[in-house]
């Protein structure tokens, strides 16, 4: 096989991987030896089929330092972080790494993960959202109050809650787009309001505890998926992403354009389906994978499919990276900041019932102590560009398994919290400055 030169000069990153991807197309072949070993049951097919997958994976790992080089970290910098962290509290202190410890990670990650998704929008079109922690709080206060002291069902008091929040969003918005009140002044604003709309809701009770046997409570505390259901949902995923590859790969050769190699795509599907079934399976030693994580996740899974796959998430990307030229294109720009400020909101509030649900009451603290800067800083670690245009749902999910990690770790070890909070702005630092580099590899290297 020949060698491809990589080479990091302006406009040459791309063409290093269109070169990667046209030279020696192995899907033809792959699909072959395919073929011999089902219908022809040729055992020797399979030594080619590995030969060919140890192929694409070079490939791939070319491809990938080739971006790298070029300013394209996409979320190597934080999976990175995320193994040393896991190493260095691994090696003080071994429960760390144990089932029972990663369940309890995954579960008191995912309530603020859910805010965590909104911060992700705000950033993505450059702005930001100070308030998210106190709309947290306000909200879950609406739902104590609605299902203790006046009766309603669970229901009835989520959906008020959850609306509430839409309409904060809904009114941010609002306040940017029509009236030009900048995103840092409003939602300051809001931190402060929603505080003490949190305290007025609440009365002179102060804390209101939710019952043992509401629903809220047992999803997020009790519910955990069987290892079946754990199972499929691995499969699903895996067949998701294989299917939207190759209707990716279709869709490019209608276009007359270079498709991804399809074996890359098998190669990745495989060692998906490998890390995320062993994760499974180590999770169900303790008491498996809690249904608040799991919706989590589906929910960013979602999230970044419609960011990547709707004109709607393109329509924010490109809001995002230059807003005036989105405006000439026809984007409906207005639309797009009324959408992603009501489902910021909307996420708060969301956040804000699982922690309620987690804690089982409502307090005067509750989103005011640091879920702000957890929400905030989960994004920008977990790759989000404070620059706006760049980012990933999957940020808000990675961001907070580093920072729960390291809460995680700091707590085993008997740290004071003062140390926590010292060593996440630490991280929170490290990120924002390797976000700025690789904004100037990217601008050097020709790709923006």
């Amino acid at each position: 096989m020949s060698k491809t030169t990589l080479t990091t000069t302006p406009f040459a990153a791309d063409a290093a991987d269109e070169r990667l991807i046209r030279s020696e197309s192995i899907t033809a072949p792959l699909l072959q030896a395919l073929r011999r070993l089902v219908l022809e049951r040729d055992r020797t097919a399979v030594r080619t089929i590995l030969a060919l997958l140890l192929q694409a994976l070079r490939r791939s790992v070319a491809t990938t330092v080739t971006r790298l080089r070029s300013g394209e970290l996409g979320v190597v910098p934080v999976v990175v972080g995320l193994i040393v962290i896991c190493a260095v509290f691994y090696s003080q202190e071994p429960v760390f790494l144990s089932s029972r410890s990663l369940v309890s990670l995954t579960q008191f990650a995912a309530p603020i993960g859910f805010i965590s998704l909104g911060i992700v929008l705000v950033l993505l079109l450059g702005e930001i959202d100070l308030s998210v922690g106190s709309v947290s709080g306000f909200t879950s206060a609406i739902l104590a109050v609605l299902l203790v002291d006046h009766g309603q069902s669970l229901v009835v008091a989520m959906a008020a809650a959850i609306g509430a929040g839409a309409v904060i969003g809904l009114i941010y918005a609002s306040l940017h787009q029509f009236v030009g009140v900048p995103s840092f002044v409003f939602s300051l604003a809001g931190l402060l309001a929603f505080q003490g709309a949190l305290l007025y809701t609440l009365g002179d009770q102060g804390t209101i505890n939710l019952p043992q046997d509401s629903g809220l409570r047992t999803f997020a505390r009790d519910k955990f998926l069987t290892d079946t259901q754990a199972y499929a949902l691995v499969g699903l995923a895996v067949a998701l992403y294989v299917g939207s590859r190759v209707l990716t790969i279709r869709r490019r050769r209608a276009a007359g354009l270079t498709p991804p190699p399809l074996a890359g795509v098998l190669v990745r599907a495989v060692l998906m389906l490998a890390g995320l079934g062993y994760a499974c399976y180590y999770l169900g030693i303790g008491r498996g994978v809690g249904y608040l994580f799991a919706s989590f996740v589906i929910t960013t899974a979602l999230l970044d499919l419609a960011l990547r796959r709707t004109s709607w998430g393109r329509h924010v990307f490109a809001v995002g990276g230059n807003e005036e030229a989105a405006r000439r294109a026809g984007i409906n720009v207005r639309f797009v900041y009324l959408s992603v400020f009501t489902l910021c909101s909307t996420f708060a509030a969301i956040g804000g019932l699982m922690v309620a649900g987690q804690l089982t009451s409502v307090s005067q603290s509750s989103g005011t102590t640091d879920t702000n800067l957890t929400a905030i800083a989960a994004a920008v670690i977990g790759g989000t560009s404070l620059f706006g245009g760049r980012g990933s749902a999957y940020a808000a999910l990675l961001g907070m398994l580093v920072l729960q990690s390291i809460s995680t770790g700091l707590n085993l070890l008997s740290v004071e919290s003062s140390v926590r909070f010292m060593i996440t702005g630490g991280v929170l630092l490290l990120a924002v400055a390797i976000d700025s580099v690789s904004r100037r590899a990217r601008s050097s290297s020709g790709r923006g």
